[in-house]
């Protein structure tokens, strides 16, 4: 009795490691939409008189550098450990957790910087396009930080030691998923960059 419980355990356990990056690709696909739906949003309403244009505050090119060298970090990362570099592969990431927390920061100063020049996201003061521009950057960051809080679970495991070059799933999850937010970041600056 005890050897079945075992074999549908091992059973269990192969299933839920089969279906976790089908899980999260579903899960990107509809982060994408939502995106989409907003930036969509964002372009019909540009049609409005009381449509206002503006440059991208300094700060978002700063941590638009700051999010592109975290995948690189993190790239690097995951290949230092698939060669079983464990100690260069830690500093990485942690590397790829300060760029992060950089990211965010200059999100908040980017925000302030719009505030500085009169656009504001609520209140007489505020602007269709300020709002917009500041509801689909926020939504951005809410991902990052659920991002970041991937990147310190995953600091946490790999300090643990639970991953190696053999077993490397919830390390290539949480690459997946900062990859996808760093993307999805680089989309929206673009976006905002060139649509206006």
């Amino acid at each position: 009795m005890s050897e079945q419980i075992e074999i549908v355990k091992e059973e269990l356990k192969v299933a839920k490691r089969k279906s976790a990056k089908p899980m999260l690709w579903v899960s990107m696909i509809s982060m994408v939409m939502f995106f989409a739906g907003l930036t969509s949003a964002y372009v019909v309403s540009m049609n409005r008189e009381d449509w206002v244009t503006f440059e991208l505050p300094d700060a978002f090119y700063i941590s638009t550098v700051c999010i592109l060298l975290s995948s690189i970090t993190l790239f690097l990362s995951q290949k230092m450990l698939k060669q079983g570099k464990i100690q260069p592969s830690q500093l990485m990431l942690v590397i790829t957790f300060v760029l992060g927390l950089g990211f965010v920061w200059y999100q908040y100063v980017g925000f302030n910087q719009l505030k500085e020049i009169g656009l504001y996201f609520t209140g007489a003061e505020s602007t269709v396009s300020s709002s917009f521009m500041i509801i689909i950057t926020f939504m951005h960051v809410l991902h990052l930080l659920a991002g970041v809080i991937v990147l310190l679970v995953v600091i946490y495991n790999h300090f643990k030691k639970k991953y190696s070059s053999t077993n490397m799933l919830g390390f290539e999850l949480g690459a997946i998923f900062w990859h996808f937010v760093d993307v999805l970041w680089i989309y929206l600056f673009f976006f905002f960059y060139f649509i206006r």
